[in-house]
């Protein structure tokens, strides 16, 4: 009997595909169907410290390798949607809440705040641009320690995951430093920065000019950072980016991933991908002679 179950930080997944942030809301309803369409576990939309409209369109596009948006972290606010959150905690499947912040303050806010909802794992977004003066919390090993630390110390024992970019030097450095701060996992990677120029309009494509890079052609980067994570720290590793089918999955999971983020497959290929991508993965392992999951975390390294 194969086992496609995983673990992260002493919760179990059913299977290692978990629904990325951002791509269905913090609606429960929708949440719900991404469990009913096979996934091992899902993520909300990252939660914001104050109502936040996010950027004028266009802020999203296809540029033919993947997708580039700038949406800007809408959001109505935590102290806004205590009925979202009581719906969120009926489900008994894994979610995990997604929280962001302009200062260490926010995240710790919104923690306190949330953690009456009871939630299994709480994602810290530290990785989109979304501090006063342009840095990421991610960009910094002391910044992204120190956020850390402080959801950390009040959580009260829910599991925390910091997600991490990778337009930095070194990648692993930080995730280690999250371990040593207390990070219970690490995601890794979230969007790479891009532009896309419409050269008829001689202008960049989206209003805000800048975007993150996701799908397909980020895959080698996120690979690559997972690698390098998994040589430096002992957390699991959730690896996110441009897994689109079950090989990309395996891959993930031999580079050093416990289980793995989809976002933008669900645009391309729909809700139901999650199933398609576990039966790929079970089929690989009958044929190659894999019994669990667990047996190939990491195998690229041996």
């Amino acid at each position: 009997m194969l086992d496609l179950s995983t673990s992260i930080a002493g919760v179990k997944l059913r299977n290692p595909t978990i629904l990325s942030s951002g791509i269905l809301g913090t609606i429960p309803e929708l949440i719900k169907r991404a469990f009913e369409n096979n996934a091992g576990a899902a993520t909300i939309k990252s939660i914001g410290p104050k109502p936040r409209d996010g950027n004028n369109n266009p802020s999203v596009v296809d540029f033919g390798h993947g997708l580039l948006n700038a949406v800007g972290l809408p959001s109505p606010g935590y102290k806004n949607m205590d009925m979202e959150f009581n719906e969120l905690s009926k489900i008994k499947d894994v979610v995990i809440w997604s929280i962001y912040g302009s200062k260490i303050e926010d995240f710790v806010n919104i923690t306190k705040y949330i953690i009456k909802y009871k939630p299994k794992m709480i994602e810290l977004n530290i990785s989109c641009p979304n501090k006063e003066n342009g840095m990421l919390f991610s960009q910094d090993k002391n910044c992204a320690a120190y956020v850390t630390k402080a959801v950390k110390n009040a959580a009260n024992n829910v599991i925390i995951i910091p997600k991490l970019s990778p337009n930095v030097t070194n990648i692993a450095e930080i995730a280690y430093a999250c371990e040593k701060a207390g990070a219970d996992a690490v995601n890794a990677i979230n969007t790479v920065q891009g532009m896309v120029i419409n050269i008829d309009a001689k202008k960049p494509v989206l209003h805000y000019k800048r975007g993150g890079m996701s799908g397909p052609a980020i895959r080698p980067i996120a690979v690559r950072c997972v690698y390098d994570i998994y040589e430096k720290v002992s957390i699991p590793i959730i690896g996110t980016g441009g897994i689109m089918n079950g090989r990309d999955a395996i891959e993930m999971i031999q580079a050093g991933a416990s289980a793995v983020g989809i976002g933008s497959a669900v645009y391309y290929h729909g809700i139901g991908v999650f199933g398609s991508i576990v039966n790929e993965v079970k089929e690989w392992m009958q044929e190659n002679g894999y019994n669990s999951i667990k047996e190939f975390i990491g195998i690229a390294h041996e």
